[in-house]
């Protein structure tokens, strides 16, 4: 969704923003071990702890993004090695089905990310973390909140015109005989 007119200017002060979303167990650990060895990386992420990657439900990641996220990390324990025994296979599969979505909506698939990151790998999550700071830096903001008042506005439009067509036309559909109603738009 990213176009040349959202692109920040090289001098900008806009930083990609990384809603992260880790397992207790593993990556939120290894996201600690990262913090206490000192190992820099990006400060970008904010970083949401759930027990597993398997309670990530695709609501949370869309919700990240409309709300102004420009990305979404998840992270898990890796295959075989989960707490929660299938979890992260759980999450694996809501993965593949995220991604498919958000291309459908137009999102480039590299704002959604997952990674297996055990609690030893605190070195892992810093590269992690840096290279999809990179990435979605080189992307540009999503801007998805500007982008629904843009829509609503579009729509709004639409409905002018068809409610001016249709009062042109003596009001309503007159194969039916229905009359038209406003159109409302709402987001949450």
């Amino acid at each position: 969704m990213a176009n040349a007119t959202q692109s920040p200017l090289p001098n900008s002060t806009w930083k990609p923003r990384i809603v992260a979303f880790f397992c207790n167990w593993c990556t939120y650990t290894a996201a600690d071990l990262a913090g206490v060895s000192r190992m820099k990386h990006f400060s970008n992420v904010r970083i949401i702890r759930l027990m597993c990657s398997g309670r990530v439900d695709p609501q949370f990641v869309l919700e990240a993004l409309a709300k102004g996220a420009d990305a979404v990390l998840i992270g898990g324990c890796h295959p075989n090695d989960c707490h929660y025994v299938e979890g992260n296979y759980k999450c694996l599969r809501r993965y593949q089905m995220l991604k498919r979505m958000i291309a459908d909506m137009g999102i480039e698939p590299e704002r959604l990310r997952l990674e297996w990151i055990s609690a030893a790998e605190g070195e892992k999550l810093k590269r992690v973390v840096n290279e999809m700071v990179e990435t979605i830096t080189k992307l540009g903001p999503l801007g998805l909140p500007q982008k629904f008042e843009q829509w609503d506005r579009e729509m709004e439009e639409f409905a002018n015109h068809v409610a001016a067509r249709d009062a042109a036309a003596g009001g309503g559909c007159a194969e039916h005989g229905t009359n038209t109603q406003p159109l409302e738009t709402a987001h949450a």
